[in-house]
């Protein structure tokens, strides 16, 4: 009888914590990206030398599919359908992806508005160099080369060959690495890239300084370097057109436990960090990376007439109107009012005919009105925003706009004001000749009639 209650109570305790689970999934909002990643390795000791950067992930709420890069029955997508929302490549080395997966496959996922995390370092193969070129990026085309500074390196226990690079240029984006500051210099070792400069959806994160270079360190050079100074990208980002994300990393030690859990000395500098900023700034740019910041999304889109609330088919020229829009952005959690003062509106036919600064409630509302212009033809609401670390915003509402019927003009029309004037002006002035006129007509008249009455 014990037995029976116990195994009662048991269950009953399993179906309260499975409606617990099931009210906090209906009452969570969802978020504007999956959860699911893969993420390939080329080693499977990968996943315990970079375990804390993996569990930082997983504390996220995401789901990680852990495989080797050159798994037979690697495959992005079954049936027509992607089965991960994002990629995390950590196979520098691997010299070709198994299964169904190859740089085409790759580059389609990310075209499909999927995101990614590529490390690479000096073992980079030619499959992971090609693409991160597709991506915007070209790492040094020196197999052997590493990225080198005998000023601004990190000071170890052992004189080394200056690899370990102690670099704290980052970018200046809170979007992107947060709203607090990464006051410890970040540990790189590996290989380092330029970021192509007619592709303009490249932004360098971290650079190396003015002082570093690219080239073999076990080797005297015999030739300047192909890459120097802060023309050297250790991290880049590319932000695609889709608002597909990217990280391209030349160094896969930047995410591992030992530089993580590391404490960092500049050289130069009498300033020691018990934690060198690779935890906080891998975690940052993560968030950024996978939607969990800077992702904006724009509902409820309306027009209509002032004073009206209804959305019209049509408006006249010369009308007043008035238009709004409301934009969030996700914090990782929930949707949260994006607060700007620099979102424009066009009213656009071939060009823009009004653009106009809307105003902000500073809870998400966004509005402005304005009177259509007095020409009539096709034209379209159009809002594009672009700013660096958002996602892009671009939505468009066409409307056509006709001109007055011909009973609604006005009875006088006040630009016609002068030429009413010009013509009672000449009427007036032309009536004592009209009289004149009449008067010489009559005589005329009469005397002909007299002649005709009175001649023989």
């Amino acid at each position: 009888m014990a037995t029976r209650r116990h195994a009662l109570l048991l269950l009953l305790a399993a179906a309260f914590a499975s409606l617990l689970a099931l009210a906090a999934a209906e009452g969570a909002e969802e978020g504007p990206r999956g959860r699911r990643l893969l993420v390939l390795l080329d080693d499977l000791a990968v996943r315990s030398s970079h375990s804390a950067f993996f569990g930082s992930l997983q504390a996220r709420g995401f789901d990680l599919d852990f495989r080797l890069a050159d798994d037979p029955k690697l495959s992005l997508h079954r049936y027509g359908q992607y089965l991960y929302d994002g990629l995390v490549l950590f196979a520098p080395s691997t010299p070709r992806f198994g299964g169904s997966v190859d740089q085409n496959a790759v580059l389609e996922f990310i075209d499909a508005g999927h995101d990614m995390i590529l490390a690479a370092d000096s073992s980079a193969s030619d499959l992971i160099r090609g693409i991160a070129t597709e991506c915007g990026v070209d790492f040094d085309e020196d197999p052997e080369a590493m990225v080198i500074d005998h000023i601004n390196y990190a000071v170890t226990d052992v004189e080394g060959d200056h690899t370990l690079i102690a670099g704290d240029d980052l970018i200046q984006s809170d979007v992107i690495l947060g709203s607090k500051k990464i006051e410890a210099p970040v540990l790189f070792r590996g290989i380092g890239h330029m970021a192509n400069p007619s592709n303009s959806l490249v932004l360098k994160v971290l650079s190396a300084s003015p002082s570093a270079y690219s080239a073999n360190p076990k080797t005297k050079l015999s030739s300047p370097p192909s890459l120097t100074g802060s023309a050297i990208s250790l991290v880049s980002v590319m932000q695609a057109r889709n608002n597909a994300r990217v990280l391209i990393s030349g160094s896969l030690d930047l995410f591992s436990n030992r530089f993580l859990k590391s404490g960092v000395q500049k050289a130069g500098s009498k300033t020691r960090y018990e934690r060198a900023g690779n935890e906080q700034f891998v975690t940052e740019t993560s968030k950024w990376v996978f939607h969990e910041r800077g992702h904006l999304k724009a509902v409820n889109v309306k027009h209509h007439k002032v004073g009206e609330t209804n959305e019209p088919g049509m408006y006249r020229i010369n009308d007043d109107l008035e238009y709004s829009v409301e934009i969030y952005e996700w914090s990782g959690t929930s949707w949260k009012p994006y607060v700007a003062d620099d979102v424009q509106l066009q009213f656009f036919m071939m060009s823009p005919y009004v653009l106009k600064t809307m105003s902000t409630d500073n809870k998400g509302l966004y509005s402005t009105s304005f009177k259509v212009p007095d020409v009539y033809g096709v034209f379209q609401f159009k809002v594009e925003y672009q700013r660096l670390g958002y996602t892009g915003l671009s939505f468009t509402k066409q409307i056509p706009v006709r001109p007055y019927r011909h009973n609604e003009y006005e009875r006088f029309i006040t630009s016609a004001y002068p030429y009413y004037t010009a013509s009672f002006s000449t009427g007036v002035h032309f009536s004592p000749y009209l009289v004149s006129c009449c008067t010489a007509l009559e005589t005329a008249v009469h005397n002909a009639t007299c002649v005709m009455l009175y001649s023989p």
